[in-house]
């Protein structure tokens, strides 16, 4: 990808009601905050970083990031949070955006790569992996994103669409395959005992 890598927004703008309130990202995994370990991985796959929230940025001061509230009123998902980096991309003058889930510290360290060659097919690249039982899932808050939707999905948003693959399922979209072993890359942390798992899954893979 070189140069022509996409901006990265990590977003944590959900209201976190599993977890009893507050920011799933500023929890404690390993000794740091989640959210360290989730800029961690993205670093090295994207040009610049920005972290999509709500409330007051200043909690999220020590990360050195942009903070980009929802552009749309009312908390209407994570669809607020990919136009919000969107919009901040289009004002940095790139044409993709990929985005990252806050609460999700161990997605793969090659996504970016793997969205981007599936784009070659589609304008939206979706994370997807296979799951013994489950069959195909995607993660559609690990998505490649072309700016130039920004508009389109706005439109949607204030039409009352919310969840993401209501929006990408109108336009063309790829999906980017993910092994579910030895555990899944998408694992997240909703509930308080995830944050057990956590620390196993952190372990295990030192």
């Amino acid at each position: 990808m070189g140069d022509d890598r996409p901006l990265g927004v990590i977003l944590a703008g959900g209201l976190s009601s599993r977890m009893g309130g507050g920011d799933k990202s500023l929890l404690t995994l390993g000794g740091r905050p989640v959210l360290a370990h989730v800029i961690e991985r993205l670093q090295e796959q994207v040009c610049s970083i920005a972290l999509n929230a709500n409330g007051d940025p200043a909690r999220f001061a020590g990360f050195g990031l942009p903070v980009l509230p929802d552009s749309e009123p009312g908390f209407p998902g994570p669809l607020a949070g990919v136009l919000a980096g969107m919009d901040w991309a289009a004002g940095q003058g790139a044409k993709r955006v990929v985005t990252i889930a806050a609460d999700t510290p161990f997605y793969p360290t090659d996504l970016v790569q793997k969205l981007d060659d599936a784009a070659q097919d589609a304008p939206i690249a979706l994370a997807a992996t296979q799951v013994p039982d489950r069959g195909a899932l995607r993660h559609p808050t690990f998505g490649l994103w072309p700016v130039a939707l920004r508009d389109d999905l706005r439109s949607a948003l204030r039409s009352g669409v919310r969840k993401i693959v209501a929006w990408t399922d109108r336009h063309g979209t790829a999906l980017a395959w993910f092994r579910s072993e030895p555990f899944d890359p998408f694992f997240n942390l909703n509930r308080p005992e995830d944050m057990l798992q956590a620390e196993t899954i952190l372990e295990a893979s030192r």
